[in-house]
């Protein structure tokens, strides 16, 4: 079986296993969830990839076999890698708000004189972020400003320039975030001393570099594609295949690892890459180092 062939029977059989009795599309994790800087996933239309194809009958020890049959496979084709190149999301996976979105809006805006409880924040940014962005396809483009402006003014009820650039310069700093794996620092340095490459794959507007910088981790990272600066956002393939550009491999050789199902995976395999799903099929950046091949 080929290596195409047995990835493709293999998405086929998940898909078979999750979506039973009917499809049943994930589009990703709420702002109550977690989203704290309104920076999460684009709405666009479900990916039509082989996966949503009629799905060959297996069983869950059959699919078990088929999995590890396929990762040893690739094991022989990359001399005890699975894979040539990680791909990692950003918001979910890398690194995690550290406060809840409206609670920032709110502890912010009370001096600006932002009435509205958290609750009702929440709720009017859920509403505002849900609907479409008719300035450009794409929410997140160059710093993003235009996009944040309606977003924070929809939520808050405050339109103060003074209100948006501190809150807009807030989810820029360490305050904001934490990283979600605290071992992710050695684990990324296992994987680039045994040669894997390694790129961050976001959408998130050109702060994402800054977020980075301010972790302390920009350097753990041979690129960063971020749907700001390539005009693309997941699931659309382009944005993977820019990051697989930028580390000089194929599409073939990398998996990409996020937290949502419908950006991430569908994305990623779209574009002709592997995917896991991070808090399903790994739980911490050294499960993900293992199945790759990689002891840390």
């Amino acid at each position: 079986m080929s290596l195409m062939a047995a990835r493709t029977r293999i998405t086929r059989a998940l898909c078979n296993l999750t979506h039973k009795p009917k499809l049943q599309v994930v589009v990703g994790n709420g702002p109550d969830g977690i989203w704290a800087d309104p920076i999460g996933s684009s709405v666009s239309s479900f990916s039509t990839s082989a996966a949503v194809q009629s799905p060959v009958e297996e069983s869950p020890s059959r699919l078990f076999g088929l999995v590890k049959e396929y990762e040893d496979y690739r094991r022989a084709l990359y001399g005890g890698l699975t894979h040539k190149a990680l791909l990692v999301d950003a918001v979910g996976t890398l690194v995690i708000p550290s406060q809840p979105m409206a609670q920032i809006y709110r502890q912010i805006g009370e001096k600006y004189g932002v009435e509205y409880s958290e609750a009702e924040i929440l709720k009017r940014y859920r509403w505002a972020y849900e609907q479409p962005w008719v300035r450009s396809r794409l929410r997140y483009v160059n710093d993003g400003r235009p996009f944040w402006q309606h977003i924070v003014s929809s939520s808050t009820g405050c339109s103060d320039s003074q209100y948006f650039e501190e809150l807009y310069n807030y989810y820029t700093t360490e305050k904001a975030w934490h990283l979600c794996d605290p071992n992710a620092e050695r684990v990324f340095n296992a994987l680039r001393t045994a040669g894997v490459k390694l790129a961050v794959v976001s959408n998130f507007d050109t702060r994402l570099r800054l977020v980075l910088r301010a972790l302390n981790c920009d350097h753990w990272f041979d690129a960063v594609a971020v749907s700001a600066e390539v005009e693309a956002e997941k699931p659309n393939p382009t944005i993977f295949l820019k990051a697989c550009e930028l580390l000089g491999v194929n599409p073939e050789d990398a998996v990409h690892v996020g937290d949502d199902r419908r950006n991430d995976i569908w994305g990623a395999r779209d574009a002709g890459c592997d995917a896991w799903l991070w808090g399903s099929d790994v739980n911490s950046f050294k499960e993900v180092a293992q199945r790759i091949g990689v002891e840390v």
